[in-house]
């Protein structure tokens, strides 16, 4: 009992300075490389922090299991805006610029909404894999384009100054891949001890990985939005989740339906939890809506309240799937 102890408490301290230090290296790229945090935040961090579901994904693919890298994306994505979104807003609220309103979550919308569509059929071809594939890489074309043209509107002057007071690129760029990897190793570290932890006290495997697992796949993501919105880097916090799950839904599942199709679909995935991550799309849509004023400025942001509303739908859910996998519903 004592070394899952240690291993809880040493994974938090961990995650908790990786993921500081894992911020600071994404603003300080952005800074030098003169992008906006948001599209850093998509980018960088957002794939980043999802790189292990990716690998999950891919490997059960390729051990005839594909259903399961569904789940994770799926799942992942919920988890995303629900908690890690809806805890974020909770701390401290998250403003939502008009870029990310105009451009992002349109596109996340759109893409949620095409997923549901292409899994109707309860199936995912090789070749619906490879037509997700084709629209993640559409959508970082737009957004990477976007993002130039943004750019070239800055006057020469504003972008010497901004590569003048940013840290060296090398620091930020050490800063964002050690602390990259430190903030999975650490989350690991972390959901190892409370998995050993659950397991002497009698907790059964199914409560286990439906709460623990569930939450620790979505502890690099969590720990780096807090982290963040703790800095006022609400753009990289928002950036992450956007980019996280447009990862998720067209990268993790693409790749899992090119290595192995799948041709019968749990239809709980397509009835609860893509309905679900697509609501969920559309309150985030809705809450960031610039209809109220801040300091006389009319500003999109999440706020507390609204936080809450996603942390009440994430807990909702994760009742639900509880007592569906007990049998009692």
């Amino acid at each position: 009992m004592l070394l899952p102890v240690v291993a809880v408490l040493v994974g938090l301290s961990f995650l908790v300075w990786s993921a500081d230090k894992f911020v600071d290296g994404a603003v300080g790229v952005a800074k030098f490389m003169g992008m906006s945090t948001l599209l850093i935040g998509m980018v960088v961090v957002g794939f980043g922090t999802s790189a292990p579901e990716m690998v999950v994904s891919a490997l059960s693919a390729a051990q005839h299991n594909p259903e399961l890298a569904l789940g994770n994306a799926y799942g992942s994505n919920i988890a995303n805006i629900a908690l890690i979104l809806g805890f974020t807003a909770v701390i401290r609220p998250v403003a939502v610029k008009k870029i990310a309103l105009k451009r992002d979550l349109p596109i996340l919308l759109a893409v949620s909404a095409f997923s549901m569509f292409l899994v109707s059929n309860l199936s995912v071809s090789r070749m619906d894999g490879v037509i997700l594939l084709a629209v993640f890489a559409m959508a970082m074309v737009i957004n990477i384009a976007s993002e130039i043209h943004e750019k070239k509107t800055q006057s020469e002057v504003e972008v010497e100054e901004s590569n003048e007071t940013s840290v060296p690129l090398w620091k930020s760029l050490f800063w964002l891949l050690f602390g990259l990897a430190l903030l999975v190793a650490s989350s690991r570290l972390l959901v190892w001890g409370a998995v050993e932890i659950a397991r002497t006290l009698g907790v059964s495997d199914l409560l286990i990985g439906l709460t623990i697992v569930a939450v620790g796949t979505s502890l690099p993501e969590l720990a780096s939005s807090i982290a963040a919105a703790r800095k006022g880097e609400s753009d990289l916090a928002l950036g992450n989740i956007v980019g996280s799950n447009l990862f998720n839904t067209l990268m993790v599942v693409g790749i899992a339906a090119v290595i192995d199709p799948m041709d019968a679909v749990s239809p709980g995935i397509l009835y609860r939890d893509m309905p679900l991550m697509t609501l969920l799309t559309v309150l985030l849509l809705l809450f960031g809506l610039p209809v109220r004023k801040v300091n006389g400025v009319r500003t999109g942001r999440i706020n507390r309240i609204e936080g809450a509303v996603f942390l009440a739908f994430y807990a909702s859910y994760l009742v639900y799937l509880i007592l569906e996998a007990t049998g009692s519903l």
